[in-house]
């Protein structure tokens, strides 16, 4: 199985963001600038379609980011992908256990902190936890906030990255909350120079993130 690097990056795909650019450049741009972790989550495509466009971004991963599928364990295991991110109404974890054994990382999205604790204690080793903040791709998704993340953070022990709405304006609240990393779209998928953005991103995230363990360690006992 491979290994998560923290903080950690995460681009979500969506080719009808990409302003008109093929998915496969805005990925390679993110990659070379800071995103540690991919996640191919194209859902109207026909698994056949799916798999030769996962096969292209690992390609493009491969050495040099985590590559996860959404959902779809088959094409992640045919195209030797790192990991699988299931939904919260998804396949349950021991069932993707079974089918993937160690050779995929398990993420799974949670909506509470309820959904937090039961991803976890069935196996779960990466969570996603949404929607923090107004997204373009989900505009009618309820807001949940930062405070999730640090009910969240204070609930389980695996890692967790935050989604929805995510950007350079606001991940220093996201890292501060205790999230791990971050997922995120539009923020890079829309900007006119993604790998700027992306670097951007990276760069206030791991500032965070340092600043963050470095309040926690200093926070009296």
């Amino acid at each position: 199985m491979a290994e998560i690097f923290l903080p950690c990056l995460c681009l979500v795909t969506d080719r009808y963001q990409c302003v008109n650019r093929p998915l496969e450049e805005v990925v390679a741009q993110a990659v070379k600038s800071g995103a540690g972790m991919v996640q191919l989550r194209e859902k109207d495509l026909p698994a056949g379609q799916l798999l030769a466009l996962a096969r292209r971004l690992r390609h493009i991963t491969l050495g040099k980011a985590l590559l996860f599928v959404n959902d779809r364990i088959d094409v992640a295991l045919a195209c030797e992908a790192d990991g699988v991110q299931l939904g919260e109404e998804g396949l349950p974890l021991d069932a993707a256990r079974g089918v993937a054994g160690e050779r995929l990382i398990l993420g799974r999205s949670v909506h509470s902190v309820e959904g937090a604790r039961t991803a976890e204690a069935e196996g779960a080793d990466l969570l996603t936890v949404g929607t923090i903040f107004r997204t373009q791709t989900h505009p009618g998704a309820d807001v949940a906030g930062v405070g999730l993340l640090e009910r969240v953070r204070d609930a389980v022990d695996i890692p967790f990255l935050a989604i929805g709405g995510v950007d350079s304006t606001n991940i220093d609240k996201v890292m501060g909350s205790g999230a791990s990393g971050a997922a995120v779209i539009t923020a890079i998928t829309r900007s006119a120079d993604p790998e700027a953005a992306t670097t951007e991103l990276a760069e206030k995230m791991k500032g965070s993130w340092v600043n963050a363990s470095i309040s926690v360690l200093e926070r009296p006992a």
